[in-house]
């Protein structure tokens, strides 16, 4: 009898307010995107909590937190909707122009080196297609994937327990690099050892994330530690002017800033950095199926990256 109260009172409203409040993490935040009050929101949650006799959300201040049981809920819901999207395909119903979107989540990484030729290439044949470009760490994008807030992810390979219901497909392997700018007193150095490295600014990722661990490892392995005084940043673009404009040292992969090592505005430093290799590839849940569009766009990436392998620069 309860699962026939389910189906009864179940509404399309209550999953999409639900898949909503995984995704943002927030009411508040979900009720700007479905364009309702909070109240209402709230209204909505509960009936759903109802509904399915148990507690899908932990909220407290720092906002909505699925519990084991909205866990499973998130994964189900999420193969309604895309059942729905394929009843629709199988009927003719054609996408408007406004539904062709694909949702990608990037690591400002490993976006700054691909997405700009992926996306010319894709604009080829979807000019009219929107894409939703979401940077963060490697682990939030994961967590946005997990609840379909992104069709897929261009990321590092994680943790097992962090990708449980993802597929991992390998890209290319790239290591860090040293970057500093041309005419850095180190750049001309007949020998740079990591002693030297540490003696300068240095711009790092922030912890928690593979190139930060891998810095960290790599100067343990020399019996170094990394500086209290360095910079942390993801932010590609605000690392990149801190070295072209001082003597600071960035720990990034050298695909960051292709284009600024071929003109010669940077240089890597000629110093090891062996067992720093980092996995980069594509991330989709595996139990989702990929939109055509989305697919359309990762194999621009796989064929992109096939020909921007590190060992060919």
């Amino acid at each position: 009898m309860e699962k026939d109260n389910f189906r009864q009172r179940i509404r399309l409203r209550h999953i999409h307010c639900f898949l909503a409040i995984a995704q943002e993490g927030n009411l508040g935040k979900a009720a700007e995107r479905l364009r309702l009050t909070q109240p209402a929101i709230s209204k909505t949650l509960a009936e759903l909590e109802d509904i399915a006799s148990c507690k899908l959300f932990e909220r407290d201040r720092q906002g909505a937190r699925l519990t084991p049981q909205g866990e499973n809920f998130r994964r189900h819901a999420l193969g309604v909707l895309e059942a729905l999207d394929a009843v629709s395909d199988s009927i003719g119903l054609d996408p408007s122009v406004e539904s062709a979107v694909v949702n990608i989540g990037v690591l400002p990484s490993v976006g700054a080196d691909l997405m700009p030729s992926a996306l010319a290439a894709f604009r080829c044949s979807h000019p009219q297609a929107r894409v939703a470009i979401r940077t963060a760490a490697n682990a939030p994008l994961l967590e946005v994937l997990k609840g379909g807030a992104v069709d897929f992810v261009l990321g590092r390979m994680a943790d097992p327990q962090m990708i449980v219901g993802l597929s991992f497909e390998l890209l290319y392997v790239e290591p860090l690099a040293l970057l500093v700018r041309a005419g850095h007193p180190l750049a001309a150095a007949a020998n740079v050892s990591l002693a030297d490295v540490v003696a300068c600014p240095l711009v790092v990722a922030p912890p928690g994330t593979v190139p930060r661990h891998h810095a960290e490892s790599l100067l343990r392995s020399r019996g170094l530690d990394l500086p209290s005084h360095c910079t942390e940043t993801l932010s590609v673009s605000i690392a990149r002017q801190i070295v072209l404009q001082t003597d600071a040292i960035w720990f990034s992969p050298s695909g960051t800033v292709r284009d600024d090592l071929e003109s010669g505005a940077m240089t890597s430093l000629p110093v090891s950095t062996k067992g720093t290799e980092e996995p980069v590839g594509l991330l989709q849940r595996s139990d989702a199926a990929t939109s055509p569009i989305a697919q359309d766009f990762i194999r621009v990436l796989r064929d992109l990256a096939a020909m921007r392998q590190p060992s060919k620069m």
